[in-house]
């Protein structure tokens, strides 16, 4: 599979297989993709699970039908976050898993997210082999008597709960005594059917906010602060302790404080770090767009900070090429190698409902606080194609000929106090804009700077 390249409008990269319902993604494709990965594992037991979106159904017949005739034994676990159905792989030790999903995409979108055998992520040999099968139609179709067959599973989100709650890091009796009063967003996605549970397990009051899994999203999927306007407003109304958001599959956490401001979703991996690195001493790995202050995570702790492209898959080679004890990136995905290597939102809640307990009497924001603030900029510019994107990426590599460049993915600008990077997106036509600097005001021109920028010269292109 190409990295972050497009196929008939659709955006195929590191993330799997993602387009718009109706016209990008369509049927055939998804039976087509199925039948490739089929064939790619050789018939072994496949893994299905899905998000919420009203298009689930579609894509889940459409896949169970590739997957069947290439003679794999699917097991059906229905509505579970992504992490939920990796960590169900790993639990039966599966050849494979695939979960219908289009993370934090638009309501429109759907894909597949795609992992080899016990939960592991696609290597990027496994990928380019997946689309070399889909592209020439060379699938393992089996014959009449030996075809796949369809089992349904309801233990997933048992099985996920049980491994956040055995993690040595949780202490129930601890989290139960201090008894915060939480506010849930799941945004009505996939975290519906597991986060409000393991909240109440751990002692908290919840209040649940969007937490019908019908894939009718009240509020865009992806958990940016502009978008946690109720969920900021309702723990404010309820005078809780803090407010958790999940994107449309949960493999992201993002938080409010409990005066109801919203956090960069950057603080997720910072204090996920800070509470782990208390407890073990181990290398970090992070993308090269995520916050500096995971920099001073590690200088604080002695331990080595590695910078990866974007991308889970790329984090967690890394991790596993140094013995990491933690991974993530600045969406809010943070990765807990002792449970399992993908980003996971639902451990995520566990980690930060333990560290504040750790830390008591103090408050998110007191918490917060501890560790050295950076304003980040993040903005998006959209474009007609990845193709287009490529263009203008190698335009701003010429146009920036002045500058020390970091290159290991897109365009990244590097100052003594502050950065800004330029990168394709591996999830939708656009061309991410990232940029940290010591003040708001400075990270957001220097944001503001480079979309104009990039802007000429995408009109460069056009012309």
């Amino acid at each position: 599979m190409s990295e972050a390249t497009s196929h008939e409008d659709l955006i195929i990269s590191v993330s799997g297989v993602r387009g718009i319902v109706g016209s990008a993604l369509d049927p055939s494709q998804l039976t087509r993709f199925a039948s490739a990965f089929g064939t790619l594992i050789g018939g072994q037991p496949v893994i299905v699970g899905r998000d919420t979106r009203t298009s689930g159904p579609m894509a889940h017949h459409a896949i169970l039908a590739g997957l069947i005739a290439t003679g794999c034994k699917v097991i059906d676990v229905g509505v579970c976050p992504t992490p939920t159905v990796l960590l169900m792989s790993k639990a039966l030790n599966a050849g494979g898993s695939l979960v219908i999903t289009a993370s934090h995409n638009p309501i429109d979108w759907n894909g597949i997210e795609f992992a080899s055998e016990s939960g592991r992520l696609l290597s990027k040999s496994e990928r380019t082999r997946l689309m070399e099968i889909y592209e020439s139609g060379d699938f393992g179709l089996a014959t009449w008597d030996k075809q796949g067959s369809v089992e349904l599973a309801d233990t997933a989100v048992d099985q996920h709960l049980a491994g956040v709650l055995s993690c040595d890091w949780v202490a129930q009796d601890q989290t139960r005594a201090h008894g915060l009063k939480v506010v849930v967003d799941c945004g009505n996605g996939a975290g519906s059917v597991i986060s409000p549970r393991l909240l109440r397990t751990l002692g908290c009051e919840v209040v649940e906010l969007n937490c019908v899994p019908d894939g009718h999203f009240p509020r865009p999927a992806e958990p940016t602060p502009d978008a946690l306007d109720q969920l900021c407003d309702t723990v404010k109304s309820e005078s809780a302790d803090l407010g958790f958001a999940h994107d449309g599959d949960a493999d992201r956490l993002v938080l409010v404080s409990e005066q109801g401001t919203p956090l960069s979703s950057e603080y997720t991996f910072a204090l996920a770090a800070e509470f782990l690195l208390n407890k073990r001493k181990g290398n970090i790995v992070a993308t090269v767009s995520t916050s500096r202050m995971l920099d001073d995570v590690a200088n604080r702790h002695g331990v080595k900070l590695y910078r990866t492209p974007v991308g889970v898959g790329y984090v967690v080679e890394k991790m596993q090429e140094v013995g990491a004890v933690i991974g993530g990136e600045g969406t809010g995905g943070v990765i807990y190698p002792e449970l399992q290597y993908t980003t996971d939102g639902i451990a995520s809640i566990a980690a930060i409902i333990q560290f504040l307990a750790e830390s008591s009497p103090l408050t998110v924001s007191e918490v917060v606080a501890s560790i050295p603030s950076y304003a980040i900029c993040k903005e998006k510019l959209e474009v007609p194609s990845q193709q287009t994107a490529d263009v203008v990426l190698q335009l701003a590599i010429e146009n920036y000929t002045d500058e020390t460049l970091d290159l290991a993915d897109g365009v990244k600008r590097v100052w003594e106090d502050r950065w800004v990077n330029i990168r394709k997106s591996g999830t939708e036509p656009v061309i991410r804009v990232f940029s940290e600097a010591q003040t708001l005001e400075d990270a957001q021109e220097l944001c503001n700077s480079t979309l104009d920028t990039l802007k000429s010269l995408m009109r460069r292109v056009s012309n």
